[in-house]
C-alpha cells in the first residue's frame, strides 16, 4: 500500500523536491521482492519511465533541476528489474531498451548528465543480462554494440591517432569516480551484447569490433581515483 500510495503521489504534477523525496522512498522500498509483486505492473513502470523521461523521443535534456528526478527514477527501474522477473518481461513489452538507448544518446556531449548516463548504462547491463531477447533485441535492432562503444568511449574521453589507433597520453590525469563508473557499466553492458559474437558476418561489424578493440586497449592503459576502481575497471 505505500509503494501504491508513493506511485500515485507521483502520477502527480508534483515538485521536484517532492518526487526526489519519493522516489527515494520507493528505492529503497524496491529492494525488498514482496513489497514488489503488488505494483510491478505496467502502469507503475510507466509512470517511472515517464519521469526518467524515457517516454519522450524528441525532448532534449534542458532542464537540469529534473536531473536528479531523472537518477533517482532510473535507480528505481534498476531495483525493480533486477528483483522482478514480472518486471523484466514488462521492460521487453514496454520497449524499455530502445528508450534507453535513446535517453543515451541525449547525454552525449552535455554537461552534468554522468550521473545519468550511468544508471541508464547500469539497466541496459540489467536488462542484457537478465533477459535474452532484449539482448538480442539491442544487438540486432537497436545497434546496441555502437551505442555501448561510443557511450564507453566518451566515458575515456579516447582521442584518436588513426582510424583504430587511440592516442596515447602517459601524462593524462586519472578519470574521475564519475567517470570510471560510466565506463565500468558500459563495459559491463558491451560483455553481455557480444557474448554470442562469435561469428562477424559483415564490413560494418568487422569495422566495429575493431573500433571496440581500439578502446579496450585504451581502456587498459587508463587508470582511475583509487588503484581499487582502476583494478575494477580493468
Amino acid at each position: 500500500k505505500l509503494c501504491e500510495g508513493i506511485l500515485n503521489i507521483l502520477e502527480k504534477d508534483t515538485k521536484t523536491s517532492c518526487q526526489v523525496a519519493c522516489l527515494e522512498a520507493l528505492r529503497i522500498l524496491s529492494r525488498d521482492k514482496k513489497v514488489l509483486v503488488p505494483v510491478t505492473t505496467k502502469r507503475n513502470m510507466q509512470i517511472l519511465m515517464k519521469l526518467a523521461k524515457l517516454d519522450t523521443v524528441e525532448d532534449p535534456l534542458e532542464r537540469v533541476s529534473e536531473f536528479p528526478v531523472i537518477v533517482e527514477a532510473l535507480k528505481c527501474l534498476c531495483n525493480i528489474v533486477f528483483n522482478s522477473s514480472v518486471a523484466q518481461k514488462l521492460s521487453l513489452e514496454l520497449n524499455l531498451a530502445a528508450m534507453l538507448c535513446n535517453l543515451l544518446q541525449k547525454c552525449k556531449d552535455r554537461q552534468l548528465v554522468d550521473d545519468i548516463k550511468c544508471f541508464d548504462l547500469r539497466l541496459l547491463f540489467l536488462l542484457s543480462l537478465l533477459h535474452t531477447d532484449i539482448r538480442a533485441q539491442l544487438r540486432q535492432e537497436l545497434q546496441g554494440v555502437q551505442v555501448l562503444t561510443q557511450a564507453l568511449e566518451s566515458s575515456l574521453s579516447v582521442r584518436w591517432t588513426g582510424e583504430y589507433k587511440a592516442a596515447e597520453d602517459r601524462d593524462r590525469l586519472p578519470l574521475s569516480l564519475q567517470e570510471t563508473d560510466c565506463a565500468i557499466e558500459a563495459l559491463k553492458a558491451l560483455f553481455n551484447v557480444t557474448l554470442d559474437s562469435w561469428n562477424v558476418h559483415s564490413k560494418n561489424e568487422s569495422h566495429q569490433f575493431r573500433y571496440m578493440a581500439a578502446i579496450l586497449r585504451h581502456c587498459l592503459l587508463t587508470t582511475g581515483p583509487t588503484e581499487e576502481k582502476t583494478e575494477e575497471l580493468h
